[in-house]
């Protein structure tokens, strides 16, 4: 089964205009599927992951190169960054659109050489496991951020309204967003899940960070875990763990560069209040976030991680909505010294946005306080507002804010 992934649009687009296109993600997101569903009949293919294939190009790259010339699909290429250099200049030779196609799975160290050696040259895509809309069968790759916000805002979305999904939210919040796991439907989600863990921490971990215990990074997955939807506090995570906050912090940008995890930033408007300015941990795949847990589908709304994994995956759905259209997130928090926070500001059209999400099914005006109050405080700049819900339909529930069901996302 083939599902189609709204970054398609995109990345057609960047192949039309720009000599080479990398799509960076974590690792079984659908990179190399959709490279080759869209390119293989046009591209040559390249796996840098066989060891005699690495072995060439890092030894010869001028050589492999011209045994490989474009167009052509260089997979895992983080396997030999060097190789960046020597493309530079075969692109520089030849400057025709969408000839070199580049996919990477560990995005900090693979960002850093194309920057360098491919500025203006590579268009730099992310493709995240698959959204909400993915999963239905409802990706709309020609859309723009603007057009799906608009949507998501409107107060009443064009075209027919959203059913409630077939697919129950428990199951969707356990299995999680991996291609794999929504091709075969019968395929053991928790046997999947902590074979890919386990993976990651031997290709991943152990690359970038060189970590010789396993076992201390496996508590700390846990741990960041348990930490899903919170304001990051290093010195405590740091004390839980028995190691440093330098540590610590190394080893949350290997899980933020390896799209396991975001961290949304604060915004930093002062509206008469004075603002936190620690971010707050969201875990990008609930699957993987709920095994780590030990989270049975039973448990994903009535256990006590059922808020968080409910909120995380709605921030999740909103970073995939920019990610996927090739846009960088336009995603905050707002939390003032008073107690007073807003899970999301979402900039739309030059304003910004607040957003409450709640795992209720029954909201009430009580869970727009936040909401009315930032929107009294933002004054012009601030837009209308949602709580997002488990409830069936979208409705009004105070002046200036709505109801959006989960599944309108």
């Amino acid at each position: 089964m083939t599902i189609e992934r709204t970054l398609a649009g995109v990345l057609e687009r960047a192949t039309q205009t720009m000599p080479a296109a990398l799509v960076t993600g974590p690792r079984q997101s659908g990179k190399t599927t959709l490279l080759r569903t869209m390119f293989g009949a046009t591209h040559r293919y390249v796996s840098l992951e066989l060891p005699h294939v690495r072995e060439r190009a890092a030894a010869d790259p001028v050589g492999f190169l011209a045994d490989y010339p474009a167009p052509v699909i260089f997979d895992e290429i983080q396997q030999v960054p060097a190789l960046l250099s020597y493309l530079q200049s075969a692109i520089d030779e030849d400057r025709r659109p969408g000839r070199w196609l580049l996919s990477g799975s560990q995005s900090f160290p693979l960002l850093e050489g194309a920057s360098q050696s491919l500025a203006g040259r590579v268009a730099i895509l992310h493709l995240l496991p698959l959204s909400w809309s993915e999963i239905r069968d409802q990706a709309r790759p020609g859309e723009d951020v603007e057009d799906q916000l608009d949507r998501i805002f409107a107060a009443r979305p064009s075209g027919p309204t959203p059913k409630v999904p077939k697919v129950p939210l428990a199951h969707w919040l356990v299995r999680g967003g991996y291609p794999e796991l929504w091709r075969n439907p019968g395929l053991d989600h928790e046997l999947w899940l902590g074979s890919y863990l386990q993976t990651y921490l031997e290709r991943d971990v152990r690359s970038v960070l060189g970590v010789r215990d396993l076992g201390t990074f496996q508590t700390f997955l846990r741990l960041a875990a348990a930490r899903n939807g919170q304001i990051l506090n290093l010195v405590d995570l740091a004390r839980d763990l028995g190691v440093s906050p330098p540590t610590v912090r190394q080893w949350l940008s290997v899980l933020e560069a390896s799209h396991q995890i975001v961290l949304l930033r604060p915004h930093f408007e002062n509206f008469g209040k004075r603002l936190i300015k620690s971010p707050k941990l969201y875990w990008l795949d609930t699957g993987v976030a709920a095994f780590l847990l030990g989270t049975s589908e039973s448990g994903a709304l009535a256990g006590p991680t059922a808020g968080a994994l409910f909120e995380s995956a709605v921030v999740a759905e909103l970073v995939k909505l920019f990610r996927h259209r090739g846009r960088p997130p336009g995603l905050w928090f707002w939390r003032s010294r008073d107690g007073v926070e807003v899970d999301l500001l979402v900039e739309r059209r030059g304003r910004l946005h607040p957003i409450e999400i709640k795992a209720t099914a029954s909201p009430r005006p009580a869970h727009a306080e936040a909401v009315v109050r930032w929107r009294t405080w933002a004054g012009t700049a601030g837009g209308e507002g949602l709580v997002i819900c488990r409830a069936e339909d979208a409705s009004s529930l105070v002046p200036g804010v709505r109801v959006l069901p989960w599944h309108h996302l």
